[in-house]
């Protein structure tokens, strides 16, 4: 009795390895283990996510101030004392944009001063001026106001992206200059300014002199119509301070401005520490405060070409470039990559020539990019004399790397076709090309194009093998043809992003935005077409 309860159970039914305690537990145990594997599987996924939009926010964050650029406007005079309407191509147009912009500032007269202050614009002033007048003459006979673009670094400072500027705050205490312009003397009502020089990088010496150097942060004052920088500070009898300065903009008059009627500008930045004087800064500020400065979307970026100076840089000569090479890269990969892939998986026989093409097929989609570019150095440029850095020989390299990819897409999506297909064809007389061509084909071309594109797309995020042929020249004008010079937008790219100028930053962020957004519609175009025309069997 006892064993037939242990052998059947309490309630009569056989005991089973599934269902004892042991096996019960193992199931727990797998249940749980893949529990764990969705969680693990889903922290995966989320944490990719996280990378990406992490990735895309810093570029969008750091793209989107190369979209604006600062312009100033100035009136320039273009009568005919200054331009010739016979001889345009012999005037300076640079130095009479210069002219109008030191006008503003009449209290500007040193030349070391000048030349900061004529700093402030771009140096391509000239030639947009020029362009200008050539398509409008009407323009001259007299003075015009012109939008000037402004230097990078100026353009850089209105962004807030140079200096680390503080607001104006009111000085509640009497301030009382010396002299209205050079080095003067200011005397504070109270001993405020000290503790404040002293959190902001003065060096102290001898009887509590207290110097504020190019490595400290500027102490700007601005009063009496004018703007006095801080040099020094020194206690003085009755509570007072004695600060030494250097008059940027002139005041009008020695009077002492009252408390509340001073302020006081705080740059954070130490001057060392950046690529714009506090001389400039103050004429920037006072031209944004007359109304003269405006931001525009910067037109100049996407539609010029490439220049060593960030403000004037653009991406148009890329982006033609990177569409003549994907055309002949299209043009060449395409037919040769389909019309192979037909070949081997319909008619080739099956023997060990034909198996060694397919392995190396294989292989060569694995092949470093750089190892194209080599071929195409040696061979294209060196043996045949091909011109450099043309999206010919560009489009033609690209072409050998993505022929691989697209002969075994092409292969996957006829071999996907039902062999039903064929089958019926021939049934009803059709021969083997005519079979191919008119059924297999057809059914088989949404696969061939999705790989298709999705090679080009490959093909156009590229840098390595271009930069083999020379590709990474230095290309300013836009490229007008197949065997002109030219650049892409990848090997640009990684030129901008090469440069030190901090322009380049922001202007290499937006040149990945737009390479991006490219990939992006050529994705969303293969996945288009798929889902458009694919069908299920």
């Amino acid at each position: 009795m006892t064993d037939a309860i242990s052998s059947f159970g309490a309630v009569g039914r056989p005991v089973s390895i599934h269902t004892d305690d042991a096996a019960k537990a193992r199931l727990k145990g797998r249940y749980r283990t893949e529990t764990w594997f969705k969680w693990l599987g889903a922290a995966a996924v989320a944490l990719a996510g996280l990378f990406l939009v992490l990735l895309l926010s810093t570029i969008v964050t750091q793209a989107i101030p190369a979209l604006r650029q600062n312009y100033v406007t100035l009136p320039i005079d273009l009568s005919a004392a200054k331009v010739d309407p016979a001889k345009l191509d012999e005037v300076n147009y640079d130095a009479i944009a210069q002219e109008a912009l030191t006008a503003k500032f009449p209290d500007v007269t040193s030349r070391q001063d000048k030349r900061l202050l004529r700093g402030l614009i771009s140096t391509g002033t000239g030639v947009f001026l020029r362009k200008d007048i050539a398509a409008d003459p009407g323009m001259l006979g007299g003075t015009v106001d012109y939008a000037v673009p402004l230097d990078d670094f100026a353009d850089l400072y209105l962004k807030g992206l140079l200096a680390d500027v503080g607001s104006d705050e009111a000085i509640s205490t009497t301030v009382t200059p010396s002299q209205t312009s050079g080095d003067i003397d200011l005397t504070f009502g109270d001993d405020a300014m000290l503790a404040l020089a002293r959190g902001h990088g003065a060096t102290e010496g001898e009887n509590g002199m207290l110097t504020l150097t190019s490595g400290a942060s500027s102490l700007l004052v601005a009063f009496n119509g004018g703007t006095v920088k801080l040099t020094a500070l020194s206690p003085a009898a009755n509570g007072t301070v004695i600060a030494k300065g250097t008059v940027i903009e002139a005041l009008d008059s020695t009077a002492p401005a009252a408390s509340g009627q001073a302020f006081l500008r705080v740059i954070e930045t130490p001057e060392a520490s950046r690529k714009i004087s506090d001389k400039m800064i103050v004429w920037l500020d006072r031209l944004k405060s007359a109304g003269l400065i405006e931001s525009r979307f910067n037109s100049i970026f996407f539609f010029t070409g490439a220049s060593r100076e960030p403000e004037l840089a653009g991406v148009w000569g890329a982006v033609v470039g990177s569409f003549l090479t994907m055309i002949v890269t299209l043009a060449i990969a395409f037919p040769i990559g389909v019309s192979a892939a037909i070949y081997l998986e319909e008619f080739a026989p099956k023997n060990r020539l034909t198996t060694m093409i397919e392995v190396n097929i294989n292989n060569l989609a694995a092949v470093p990019s750089i190892v194209f570019g080599l071929l195409g150095l040696a061979v294209f440029l060196n043996f045949f004399g091909m011109p450099r850095s043309a999206p010919v020989v560009g489009g033609m390299v690209l072409a050998l790397m993505t022929l691989p990819i697209i002969i075994i897409a092409s292969r996957a999506s006829l071999r996907a076709v039902p062999p039903s297909i064929r089958e019926a064809a021939l049934g009803i007389g059709a021969s083997k090309v005519q079979t191919v061509f008119h059924h297999v084909l057809p059914l088989a071309m949404p696969g061939i194009m999705t790989g298709t594109i999705l090679g080009m797309a490959h093909a156009l995020g590229e840098t390595a093998p271009l930069l083999m042929i020379g590709m990474v020249a230095f290309i300013v004008d836009i490229p007008g043809g197949f065997t002109d010079p030219a650049t892409i937008l990848p090997v640009q790219i990684f030129m901008w992003a090469d440069f030190p100028e901090a322009g380049f930053q922001q202007k290499t962020s937006a040149a990945i935005l737009i390479l991006l957004v490219f990939l992006v519609i050529m994705n969303a175009i293969a996945v288009i077409l798929r889902r458009r025309f694919e069908r299920r069997w």
